[in-house]
């Protein structure tokens, strides 16, 4: 289902909504880069494989905590994935991932030093990913979907990343986002991984 969408002559821009599961990152990934939105164990599979490959790379400094902890702990579909994670994945895939934070109406750019051809979105409300696409129209089918865009030689993407932009800039105004940094967490582990990765997906405690 989409949400949100912006419109132009070329089509609209849609927010896919990902299930909220806990993996709602590696699901949106998958959805961009393969149009399937269950694809979370096997990138989970991706990543551990990735950094049990390349342990200097990948050390305790790098991913606050150990790295057969760490392959052992994302493979738990209960734990969320962030910046360290969109980084493998953007390498796997060899495409660059943005990542459009509703909030800050930031982009993060994962894979842009590789020089990638090719571009993925997607859209994050401090709690939550979900998957940006191109849509011939509103209410199109899915299968109509585009989700990978050319990098031009001046490394934008053209009308889509102003749609895009303009989508966040409208969730902003709209306050469609949690500030994590203003309210109090369940656990520990929320608030650490939180401040790691810039990724959450928890339930505000009132």
């Amino acid at each position: 289902m989409e949400c949100v969408l912006i419109r132009s002559m070329e089509g609209v821009v849609v927010r896919r909504v990902i299930p909220s599961d806990n993996s709602c990152l590696f699901n949106a990934v998958g959805y961009v880069m393969d149009h399937d939105k269950k694809k979370a164990p096997e990138l989970r599979q991706v990543i551990a494989a990735t950094v049990a490959s390349d342990p200097e790379k990948y050390n305790e400094a790098f991913l606050g905590k150990k790295n057969e902890e760490y392959c052992a702990w994302i493979l738990d579909s209960e734990k969320w994935g962030g910046a360290i994670e969109l980084s493998i994945l953007a390498d796997y895939y060899g495409r660059e991932i943005a990542a459009y934070d509703i909030q800050t109406t930031r982009c993060d750019l994962y894979g842009q030093e590789k020089k990638y051809s090719e571009r993925a979105m997607l859209i994050y409300d401090g709690l939550h990913y979900d998957a940006l696409a191109m849509s011939p129209a509103e209410g199109a089918p899915e299968e109509f979907d585009q989700t990978i865009f050319h990098v031009r030689s001046d490394r934008t993407i053209g009308p889509a990343e102003g749609l895009a932009l303009n989508l966040v800039k409208e969730q902003h105004r709209k306050r469609s986002y949690t500030d994590t940094s203003n309210f109090t967490l369940r656990c520990g582990e929320a608030v650490e991984h939180a401040q790691a990765t810039g990724h959450v997906n928890f339930q505000e405690y009132r």
